[in-house]
């Protein structure tokens, strides 16, 4: 085995190791709310479920090269609210032109095709494109610091309040996703990404 050291790596180093090696993962494109009312659109690849109690979801948001927070964590810190989309195949290059670094008053929305509708439970909008969203309220606020005790990640958990689903995803006899249907990309390291191509079934021992 190639062993390294973290203390010895460079934080570039170490994150281009850890995203390399926890894949594929699922992409959290979110919109937030800005308080002047700016729609931001982002996507995040930090992101999974957390409890079989709660509809609880994670998602954390790394800090800028200057230690600034991010507009879509401001946004949630600000609204205590978000809307999470999965992206299925179709929607890759818009999700890429969204991942665009611009000035907080400036809408991502606007680089795109995307179509906003009104979200039930919460003032942030949703898009229509995506076949699954979520619309969540914050649950909990972790900053993840550093020793020095600066904030290097702003992570959410976020309690799903409505699930919503495309019928060609959706089984509704049975409440399962179709995930063949739903064709969703995952993230890889630097540019790339992946479909879910071959899936096996193994049944868990009791």
């Amino acid at each position: 085995m190639i062993h390294f050291n973290a203390s010895e790596l460079s934080t570039k180093e170490q994150y281009k190791l850890i995203s390399g090696s926890v894949i594929p993962r699922p992409i959290a494109w979110v919109t937030s709310r800005g308080i002047d009312g700016t729609i931001n659109l982002a996507p995040f690849s930090f992101f999974s479920g957390l409890s079989n109690q709660l509809p609880l979801l994670s998602l954390a948001i790394l800090r800028n090269t200057n230690q600034t927070m991010k507009d879509t964590a401001a946004n949630i810190l600000n609204t205590k609210e978000a809307v999470i989309h999965t992206i299925s195949a179709p929607l890759a290059k818009q999700m890429n032109l969204t991942a665009a670094s611009l000035a907080n008053n400036i809408s991502e929305l606007d680089l795109t095709n995307l179509t906003t509708i009104p979200s039930l439970t919460v003032h942030t909008p949703s898009l229509a494109e995506p076949l699954i969203r979520f619309e969540t309220k914050l649950f909990q606020y972790v900053p993840i610091k550093q020793t020095d005790g600066n904030v290097i990640t702003d992570m959410f958990i976020l309690q799903v309040t409505d699930f919503f689903f495309d019928q060609t995803v959706f089984n509704q006899e049975k409440k399962y996703i179709l995930n063949h249907n739903l064709n969703p990309i995952g993230r890889l390291a630097g540019n790339e990404y992946t479909l879910l191509g071959k899936t096996f079934t193994l049944v868990r021992p009791k």
